[in-house]
């Protein structure tokens, strides 16, 4: 499997790659998987006061945010406590984009970049997305099943790993993108998922609504104690890597037998929608 790696806001193809150095590296090591690095096309100037944060510059955001940042809101949710329901935290903070018809544009331009990305090497067929990067990549993986339907082309992401994610987005009327939640949409990705987040992250929220929008006989979680992070340390990567040595063969596994059953329907002259069987139960790990 080869994944696309999507780096959050204010990062980079080059930083992502060190900061998912360690678990990479556990994966390559254990034959699971390959990676590509890709990064958002905007150019920005980290927020004041983290000028050192965010690690070497340039960085980048797959979103244009010249006219105004369409997330700032989601900094907010810091403040929110854990105990509020995911889905209705987030509704308190996704009313930007609100009568501006730019939004829109902007999150079309930054779905089309990482597609045209998608399309320039038919290797990919995994996402790993942190925090920005993760809810693009969850915004693909649902658009990629509705083109899908409509085309009857073949879907290429079988497997995404959210690190600190959000919900997907979709277009509301002429002038709003909204996040998808589960008590509104119900689920809406149905592909094999693993989602990393920590019992300290700050944006908890957000990574607790993106997990209720997957499939939960296919969504496996697991929270490694620490904040909005990529997990680096020796124990949580080598934990990491035991819980993926379990699913990523069974993925795999279960692309082959729904690839085998499309042939099978086309040679027999049946239509059908390419659905695979496979399951992974759900589970929570934590590390103290």
């Amino acid at each position: 499997m080869k994944f696309l790696c999507l780096p959050g806001a204010y990062g980079s193809a080059k930083n992502f790659q060190v900061q998912l150095g360690p678990l990479a590296e556990e994966l390559e090591r254990r034959g699971l998987c390959t990676f590509t690095y890709s990064q958002g096309t905007h150019e920005v100037d980290p927020p004041q006061g983290w000028e050192d944060y965010f690690g070497a510059r340039p960085l980048y955001r797959f979103l244009d945010t010249r006219q105004g940042d369409t997330f700032e809101t989601l900094r907010r949710l810091r403040h929110v406590p854990h105990s509020m329901p995911a889905e209705d935290t987030m509704r308190m903070f996704q009313k930007a984009g609100e009568g501006e018809d730019w939004h829109q544009r902007v999150w079309r331009e930054a779905l089309d970049a990482v597609f045209k990305t998608l399309d320039e090497d038919p290797e990919i067929d995994g996402i790993i997305g942190y925090s920005e990067g993760a809810m693009v990549g969850a915004s693909l993986i649902v658009e990629e099943a509705e083109r899908a339907k409509k085309s009857g082309c073949q879907r290429r992401i079988k497997f995404a790993m959210f690190i600190s994610g959000a919900p997907p987005l979709k277009f509301e009327g002429k002038d709003r993108i909204v996040a998808q939640l589960f008590d509104e949409a119900g689920i809406v990705i149905d592909i094999p998922t693993f989602h990393i987040f920590g019992c300290d992250d700050a944006f908890l929220s957000s990574a607790v609504a993106l997990f209720n929008v997957c499939e939960p006989s296919k969504a496996t979680m697991y929270d490694h104690g620490l904040g909005h992070i990529v997990p680096r340390d020796a124990e949580n990567v080598g934990v990491l890597g035991e819980i993926l040595q379990e699913i990523m063969p069974k993925v795999e596994e279960g692309n082959r037998r729904a690839a085998s059953e499309q042939q099978q329907r086309k040679e027999s002259g049946l239509s059908g929608m390419d659905k695979s069987e496979f399951a992974t139960p759900a589970l929570l790990r934590t590390t103290s």
